[in-house]
C-alpha cells in the first residue's frame, strides 16, 4: 500500500488485554498494542507471527480500542514497533489520553524521539540472538531512570557478554537492568545462581505470560 494511503495509520497485528509478563510492570493488567514488522530475526524470537500481515488502523481508532479495555497501563510492542515511524505519534497520543505507556523495543533503532512520558524497555541483543551486531549503542546515552534495559540470555556465554556490557557502560547507574533466560533454553535456576554468585545489581525476570498461558498469541 502506498505511503499516501497510510497517513495517520499503523499496521497492527493485535490489540489485547492481559497481564504484563516482563520487566518492571510484570503482573500488571495491561493493554498490548502489537505493531507489525521487524527488521531483526533473533533466533529465539517468539513473535514471528508479527513479522508481516496485520491491518492498517488509524491512530484514533487504536486509541479508542485501547480505551474500551478500561485498563491504565498500555504496552506498545511488536515485532519492532519503532520500525513504523508513526509509532512515535501513537505513543504520544496514548500519553495524551492519560494512559501509563511503555514501549518494548529491540534497541536496534533510535529511541531518542520517544515521548519522555513513555517508559522505554530496550533490549540489548546478546550474541546468542544472532543479532548483537544490530545494537545501537548510542541509545544508552538517552536512557534515564524511567527506562529499563533487558538482556535475554541463551547460555553462559551470553551471560558473560552481558556482565561485560553491564560493567563497561555502568548500566545500573543509567536505568533498571533486567536479565531474562531464553524460554526453554537456559534454566532459570542457573541464571539466578550466576547473578547471586557475581553479586550483580540487576533484576532477574521470567516471562510470566508463558508460565500462565504458554505464550499463546493474544495472551
Amino acid at each position: 500500500m502506498a505511503e499516501t494511503d497510510t497517513a495517520g495509520r499503523l499496521r497492527v497485528t493485535e490489540i489485547f488485554h492481559s497481564l504484563q509478563g516482563e520487566a518492571r510492570d510484570a503482573g500488571r493488567p495491561t493493554v498490548f498494542v502489537r505493531l507489525t514488522g521487524c527488521p531483526l530475526r533473533c533466533v529465539w524470537c517468539d513473535t514471528e507471527y508479527a513479522f508481516q500481515g496485520g491491518q492498517w488502523r488509524a491512530i484514533d481508532d487504536i486509541v479508542a480500542d485501547v480505551a474500551t479495555h478500561q485498563t491504565q497501563h498500555v504496552c506498545v510492542t511488536g515485532g519492532e514497533p519503532l520500525a513504523q515511524k508513526r509509532c512515535l505519534d501513537l505513543l504520544a497520543r496514548l500519553c495524551d489520553a492519560g494512559f501509563d505507556v511503555s514501549l518494548e523495543t529491540s534497541g536496534a533503532l533510535d529511541v531518542s524521539g520517544v515521548d519522555a512520558r513513555v517508559s522505554r524497555v530496550m533490549d540489548l541483543k546478546a550474541p546468542g540472538s544472532g543479532e548483537s551486531a544490530r545494537n545501537l549503542w548510542s541509545n544508552l546515552d538517552v536512557l534515564t531512570k524511567h527506562d529499563q534495559i533487558k538482556f535475554v540470555l541463551a547460555d553462559r556465554a551470553d551471560y558473560a557478554w552481558a556482565v561485560g556490557v553491564l560493567r563497561e557502560y555502568a548500566l545500573p547507574a543509567r536505568c533498571e537492568v533486567l536479565f531474562s533466560p531464553v524460554w526453554g533454553k537456559l534454566a532459570p535456576r542457573d541464571l539466578a545462581q550466576w547473578i547471586l554468585d557475581d553479586r550483580l545489581p540487576v533484576r532477574m525476570q521470567l516471562q510470566l505470560h508463558k508460565i500462565l498461558w504458554g505464550g499463546e498469541p493474544g495472551r
